[in-house]
């Protein structure tokens, strides 16, 4: 689309006009004869002399009219706005923290094919479905075993955060499970995050065995900078010993940061508590629609530089060609000392 960013410079174009009208005419003084035969001198010349009714006022003025039209053009910057880029920004920052204790491996869920598969393996099947349907938020990963590990920082490439989940294995950050120090780094990383919603989602069979904080009072940090925690149960509760769920532990710190707690029994509960995520916790996507602009006030430029030098050039041909001639080649002028009209080889 075509567009002048100093639109209000086309009222000069009546300019020219104003000041001729206004200003007087500037003198010329030219040597000049007067002679009673100046028509029939005229027709002895012929057409190399020029006619009168040949030059109207109209072609006179065309060029010039049509030069000030496109300075005018060009000082009112013309430019051409190219369509729209949209950029997708993140208005959310969410951060997974998945429990790789030993307790992960026990095998109490069943696949579609009806396979028992143990928790992690559940786990990554139904959060790499969730992270495809996480498009414009920043996801971060945190695994946490003995301890807690950044395995994926905050980014928009969720291809790259679901391949780095897929490469977890239990274990491999301790046997052991401290989720209240996984919460508290994960408050750490988002530190520096400006986003206007921010999220946890932990996934862990919630018996926190090695944790410097406990994780009630990791949660109550969180809320205090604005940080809702999502606890996911995963696991039998009537399981016993170090492999058991500790249900009230994860519910603790869902409602101490306004969160909500889910328990996932099987493969299908842990898809409908992703399901259930998706409604409460709403995506906002914010775009910026930006369109390029290209200046175009050197195309107008170009053409009046170019008609000004050809009109230039034909007039001084035109000059050249246009001296009276007579029929023997002899050019009519007027002497400048005496005055007279005089013939010249």
């Amino acid at each position: 689309m075509l567009t002048f960013s100093y639109p209000w410079l086309f009222l000069l174009l009546p300019l020219p006009w104003v000041l001729r009208a206004m200003l007087p005419a500037a003198e010329s003084r030219q040597a000049a004869v007067r002679v009673p035969f100046g028509e029939r001198l005229a027709s002895a010349l012929g057409s190399a002399g020029g006619s009168p009714a040949a030059t109207t006022e109209a072609r006179r003025l065309f060029l010039p009219v049509l030069l000030w039209l496109l300075v005018l053009v060009a000082m009112a910057r013309p430019q051409w706005i190219e369509p729209p880029i949209t950029k997708e920004l993140p208005t959310r920052d969410l951060l997974l923290l998945v429990d790789l204790s030993s307790s992960m491996l026990q095998e109490d869920f069943e696949n579609q094919q009806g396979k028992k598969i143990d928790r992690l393996t559940a786990v990554k099947q139904v959060l790499g479905d969730f992270l495809d349907r996480r498009q414009g938020d920043r996801v971060g990963l945190v695994v946490f075993g003995d301890a807690p590990y950044l395995q994926a920082p905050f980014s928009t490439d969720l291809d790259l955060v679901r391949k780095l989940l897929d490469e977890c294995q239990v274990g491999m950050a301790g046997p052991r499970t401290a989720l209240g120090d996984a919460i508290g780094f994960g408050v750490g990383l988002f530190d520096e995050s400006d986003a206007p919603a921010k999220t946890m989602i932990a996934l862990t069979d919630g018996n926190d065995t090695k944790s410097l904080v406990p994780p009630v009072q990791a949660a109550r940090v969180a809320a205090q900078r604005d940080i809702r925690i999502y606890t996911v149960a995963i696991g039998d509760p009537t399981t016993a010993g170090e492999d058991k769920l500790d249900e009230q532990a994860l519910r603790d710190v869902a409602s101490a940061t306004g969160g909500s707690y889910f328990f996932a029994a099987d493969l299908t509960s842990l898809e409908g508590i992703y399901d259930e995520l998706d409604k409460i916790e709403t995506r906002q996507v914010k775009t910026v629609s930006h369109r390029p602009r290209r200046d175009l006030f050197y195309w107008p430029l170009a053409v009046a530089l170019v008609l000004s030098v050809c009109h230039r050039a034909y007039t001084l041909l035109a000059d050249r060609h246009r001296a009276p001639q007579r029929h023997d080649g002899h050019a009519v002028h007027v002497n400048p000392v005496t005055g007279k009209l005089e013939w010249t080889a």
